[in-house]
């Protein structure tokens, strides 16, 4: 397919590089026009502007947009719809709040343009590893960018099925899902950061733990002078807490065992608050989640070791340059 990427940063470049290996043709826009030359470099189709990347479209055409949430966002897709004609599809594969999709896609389907949610994990390994994507959407406008979705995902791979799941019983099994209408690939999306939290908070929380138990604080017979790196290490084979997270931990440790490149100060992205706004508004309890989100509110004034492992693993999962020491 021939699709338009706007937005080259840490994701959207290495999205349109694994479109263009998977055989599709892809129209690169950025406002940073280093940005679109260097895609151009490797084969992309090049726009100045977004009338230049209609232009070069046929239609139906297709502008994923990967771009921060908020107003980078809002102003592209309002523009785009000043662009666009009846058929088209927008595709916001940024961290949306869901509530945002859904005003969009009805204000879009005025002009009869389709809109398209897609939330998209995988972080800066996505270009090697593929991109798990979730999709809101009408159906038939899932079925028309299916093959877009397919190229990014990263496929069945080595992942064993589900004991007793169906064969073929959605796309799942390859890293991709239609989720439901317009907004619930967000909403979804937004969960996982949620969850996201929740686990790098456990994980930080353990480490700093296991750093502390050499304290003066304790009894001699009771402190450890524990290699946090070796740790990491061993929890990756065989342990039921391994994970991908633990694997980016056990690299950052290995670089350096005090985690002296990172402050502790550690941001949010706006997921991790949406799905605690969720829970509210469902009246369904998420006592770990709340407070694995307050933890970051609270590292911005009083740093632990743990906020270190969280910043090194937001630095190795997503290239997140956090506030540098000293800062």
């Amino acid at each position: 397919m021939k699709l338009a990427m706007i937005g080259l940063g840490r994701m959207g470049a290495n999205m349109a590089r694994r479109l263009m290996r998977g055989g599709h043709e892809v129209v690169a826009f950025d406002l940073n026009q280093d940005s679109v030359r260097q895609l151009g470099a490797e084969g992309a189709a090049t726009a100045s502007s977004l009338g230049e990347v209609v232009a070069q479209l046929a239609s139906p055409r297709v502008v994923w947009v990967m771009l921060p949430a908020g107003a980078p966002t809002e102003r592209v897709v309002q523009e785009l719809g000043e662009k666009l004609g009846a058929g088209d599809v927008i595709i916001d594969g940024g961290n949306t709040y869901f509530k945002d999709d859904v005003r969009r896609a009805r204000a879009l389907a005025s002009k009869g343009i389709r809109y398209v949610d897609v939330g998209t994990s995988g972080g800066v390994w996505g270009i090697e590893r593929g991109y798990c994507l979730m999709v809101g959407g009408a159906p038939e406008t899932f079925a028309l960018v299916e093959p877009i979705l397919r190229t990014l995902a990263p496929g069945p791979g080595d992942i064993p099925r589900t004991p007793g799941r169906r064969e073929a019983q959605s796309t799942a099994d390859e890293g991709f899902l239609h989720c439901g209408p317009v907004g619930a690939g967000h909403f979804v999306k937004m969960v996982h950061n949620g969850i996201e939290y929740g686990l790098m908070q456990a994980y930080a929380e353990g480490f700093d733990i296991l750093k502390n138990a050499g304290t003066e604080r304790l009894p001699e017979e009771h402190r450890y002078a524990l290699d946090l790196g070796e740790i990491a290490e061993v929890w990756r084979r065989g342990s039921v807490v391994g994970s991908w997270l633990l694997d980016l931990t056990a690299i950052a440790l290995t670089e350096s065992p005090e985690l002296a490149g990172y402050s502790g100060f550690v941001q949010d992205s706006g997921e991790g608050r949406w799905t605690v706004m969720a829970a509210i508004e469902e009246a369904v309890p998420a006592e770990v989640l709340s407070s694995a989100l307050y933890a970051r509110f609270r590292s911005r004034h009083d740093h632990t070791f743990a906020e270190k492992v969280l910043s090194a693993m937001r630095h190795k999962f997503g290239g997140h340059l956090e506030r540098p020491t000293g800062g």
